[in-house]
């Protein structure tokens, strides 16, 4: 009995071996909540700023000028809002993520995270390529839902490298996504729900699982 019991101890180690030489599974919870925290925040100043400035008309339309050229205050403001909140989810998420590889005792940079990283950006850089196309041919509205459907699939592609959960987060993103390409005008609204709401939804359900 107590031999049975140490092979099953030894099984049990090498599986978490071979799990952490081809899984990075230092991803915290914590990071998550932080990233859907502020794509909140993002979404309710650009929300705010919108109402103000538009007067509750569909802003799609204040996206380009009368002469057809771009409206640059219009883009400006959310390239500002954007880049503010992508800065912000990702040094919490680096701080987060070394934090817990630390508590792993696991490298934070390897051959394991590296294919995670490539893995997530490829799709990631292919989308915001696709979104400015369609900005600079005037399909405004669909440049929510590609956002969404993108990093859905960037999500998927890299679950692979990482905690299997992180597929179910992928999948909901892509299905917010498309329903989002039927109701164009709402794309702010699905935005703030698929990165902020699901986000924080992920990170609680990851972090309890995980790291409690």
């Amino acid at each position: 009995m107590e031999e049975n019991k140490q092979h099953l101890e030894a099984l049990s180690e090498i599986r978490l071996m071979m799990e952490k030489s081809t899984k990075f599974i230092s991803l915290s919870g914590l990071s998550g909540v932080f990233a859907g925290i502020f794509a909140l925040i993002g979404a309710t100043a650009a929300y705010i700023h919108l109402n103000i400035s538009l007067n509750e008309k569909n802003y799609y339309d204040f996206a380009y000028l009368d002469n057809g050229e771009l409206n640059t205050d219009f883009f400006t403001f959310f390239f500002v809002d954007g880049i503010s909140v992508l800065l912000l989810a990702v040094s919490f998420g680096i701080f987060f993520t070394v934090r817990k590889a630390k508590q792993n005792k696991q490298s934070v940079w390897n051959s394991t995270s590296k294919r995670l990283l490539s893995n997530l950006f490829i799709p990631l850089v292919s989308g915001g390529l696709f979104c400015l196309v369609m900005v600079y041919h005037g399909i405004v509205g669909l440049v929510a839902p590609a956002t969404l459907i993108f990093y859905g699939l960037a999500l998927l592609n890299a679950s692979k490298y990482t905690v299997h959960d992180i597929q179910y987060l992928g999948i909901c993103q892509i299905i917010l996504g498309l329903i989002s390409s039927v109701f164009i005008g709402y794309g702010l609204l699905f935005w703030a729900f698929g990165f902020g709401v699901l986000h924080i939804i992920y990170g609680t359900i990851m972090y309890f699982k995980y790291e409690k």
